[in-house]
């Protein structure tokens, strides 16, 4: 019975014909063109007189599986219906609806959104108003899984921020004016390097060219980054440099993809030894569960991971902290974990369960600043024949 009222409210206090044509466009958006294939399904099943509903992949774990022919993770085929029959399936339908015209204002007037401010911008949706943070999240993540698009092509962002990058590349971005700025990612940017934008696409961002560069670095942690900048290890080696911050944010790991495609350059991961650390390189590498939907936008199979490894703990004699039952436990996870399924990683977890030990990138200062630069790195390096 509730559910029905919830319908009549959908069927006659949604300005569906202000959604179809309040806002003339010229030519068509495609994220808009999108949207509006998904309420003109909502419009006509109501128009009919039937129950509303969406079919997109189940979003759970079992039907998330690890694609060994592409190296990510992505859905099964198992599927899932969002139907109106129930409360909640009508209450998502009638969400969706005011996320769609919100969306669509949005791409019209060239406005972004973050994640929190399109939490409270739905007080204003009476019945429609999101009870918590998550329900609107994964609403979001729903629209992705169904239109195969990306949440920043709907101009959904983030509150965080991207991550920073230096090196000799040239890249042109299109300000907020939507005028083209060419940068050198060395000469153009101070010692902090470019700041990745939360939108990396091809409308707001393209490579240009990269110079001499040899190989690109992704580094977990900021003290590292800014070790390898004052060091200039990006002019002596020849480096792109780019600091993750930590677990790198989604237009991190699709800059990176979309920059190791144009430049054809080998990316390597340099992270803490730690099982932490070590999923940080799986989800640049691989992916990661939560966005097995946009895997193949994200994930970049030709990653290898540098350092720090257990072996360096022992070869390089570096200082260390005990493993805590929480890190034992992952470490056994790591080993059943798909994207750690070879000699390397093996061998590698368990020595490290053997050792009993993990270590950070900046452990390496125990012999100097210059160590990691001068002695570290470049044995390393040629490991990969860099």
């Amino acid at each position: 019975m509730i559910s029905w009222v919830v319908l009549r409210y959908l069927t006659h206090n949604i300005p569906w014909m202000s959604f179809f044509y309040r806002y003339p466009l010229a030519p068509m958006d495609e994220s808009v063109v999108e949207l509006e294939r998904i309420a003109g399904k909502i419009h006509k099943q109501l128009t009919k007189g039937e129950v509303p509903e969406m079919h997109l992949a189940a979003r759970t774990k079992s039907n998330i599986v690890f694609d060994e022919k592409k190296q990510v993770y992505v859905y099964g085929d198992s599927k899932t219906t969002r139907s109106a029959k129930k409360l909640d399936g009508a209450y998502m339908l009638l969400r969706t609806t005011y996320l769609l015209d919100f969306i669509k204002e949005m791409a019209l007037q060239k406005k972004s959104s973050t994640l929190r401010e399109l939490y409270y911008i739905s007080e204003a949706w009476e019945l429609g108003k999101f009870g918590t943070q998550n329900e609107s999240n994964n609403l979001i993540e729903d629209l992705e899984i169904i239109t195969k698009l990306q949440r920043e092509d709907f101009k959904i962002r983030p509150e965080e921020d991207g991550a920073k990058i230096l090196g000799n590349l040239v890249l042109t971005e299109i300000n907020r004016k939507g005028k083209p700025m060419r940068i050198n990612c060395r000469e153009d940017v101070g010692d902090t390097g470019y700041n990745i934008p939360y939108n990396v696409e091809e409308e707001k961002l393209t490579f240009n060219s990269f110079e001499d560069s040899r190989f690109i670095l992704a580094i977990e942690t900021g003290g590292m980054f800014d070790r390898l900048v004052e060091n200039g290890f990006d002019e002596t080696h020849k480096a792109i440099i780019l600091h993750t911050k930590g677990q790198p944010a989604r237009s991190t790991r699709r800059f990176l993809r979309r920059m190791q495609k144009a430049s054809k350059l080998p990316v390597l991961a340099f992270t803490d030894a730690d099982p932490w650390s070590y999923r940080i390189y799986g989800s640049m590498a691989y992916g990661a569960i939560k966005t097995a939907h946009i895997s193949h936008l994200l994930a970049n199979p030709k990653t290898h991971y540098l350092g720090v490894t257990p072996s360096d703990i022992v070869n390089y004699d570096l200082p260390s902290d005990s493993l805590t039952d929480r890190d034992i436990n992952s470490l056994n996870a790591i080993k059943s974990d798909p994207r750690f399924q070879n000699e390397f990683w093996t061998s590698e977890i368990d020595l490290q369960l053997e050792l009993g030990k993990k270590s950070e990138q900046q452990a390496l200062a125990k012999y100097g600043l210059d160590f990691v630069t001068d002695t570290y790195l470049p044995e390393k390096l040629a490991e990969f024949k860099l």
